[in-house]
């Protein structure tokens, strides 16, 4: 099954949301539509979506009311939209956890590029819809697929993107850390040798002893996805 990218928008300008509507709706993603900042928060809540386009000035709860609620449990990327450019409004807006901040009136096709990129820098199954393919291995981020050796198998969500990212990336070493907030999230307070406990279940999955390609250990330093060239 498809991953479709779910966008909410949280304005009260009805031009405004049609623009954005029919430009995000054209880059692919499924769109919901709030008016208002309670609306907005029931729809969140309702449906959680994957990004959210958030106007500041709005009636019954502004924006920075919104975006603290949302940061209050969640980390989904906030991108705000605003007609207030004073670097302060811009400060106050990163200090809530917003990801990122485009002023109006604004280019349709530059928020686009700006949600594309947010959604690349938080969650690495949304970097590129790439299908990645190596002897005996195939990768399919939009299926949640990979087939080693002719045989599919099953990876879970974590597993799966975590093995992405690091083919994505290939011959490039990762720290635990790095890998922690690529994967699991800036905010994560769980114990770091998670990964290790996920790099051993994907290398029993996947099995280590082929000549293209393997999860190899740099000792000392962390991990990277071994691609041999020749």
């Amino acid at each position: 099954m498809n991953k479709k990218v779910n966008v909410l928008i949280i304005e009260d300008d009805p031009y405004i949301c049609e623009l954005i509507t029919l430009y995000a709706e054209k880059s692919g993603y499924t769109v919901y539509v709030a008016n208002n900042g309670m609306e907005g928060l029931e729809l969140f809540y309702d449906n959680p979506p994957d990004l959210v386009i958030l106007d500041i000035m709005m009636p019954e709860m502004d924006g920075w009311e919104v975006c603290t609620e949302i940061r209050r449990f969640d980390k989904t990327p906030i991108i705000m939209l605003t007609g207030k450019g004073e670097n302060d409004d811009k400060l106050k807006g990163f200090d809530l956890g917003t990801d990122d901040y485009l002023v109006k009136p604004f280019d349709p096709n530059e928020l686009m590029a700006r949600v594309k990129a947010v959604l690349r820098r938080t969650n690495p199954m949304f970097n590129i819809n790439e299908i990645i393919e190596l002897p005996l291995l195939k990768i399919d981020p939009q299926q949640y697929k990979v087939v080693c050796d002719k045989h599919e198998i099953v990876l879970p969500p974590k597993e799966m993107e975590l093995l992405y990212f690091l083919a994505l990336h290939s011959n490039q070493v990762f720290t635990r850390q790095q890998l922690l907030d690529q994967i699991w999230g800036l905010d994560f307070e769980g114990d770091p040798r998670t990964v290790d406990v996920h790099i051993k279940r994907i290398r029993e999955k996947l099995g280590d002893s082929n000549p293209y390609w393997k999860v190899k250990t740099i000792r000392g330093v962390g991990y990277k996805f071994e691609v041999n060239n020749r």
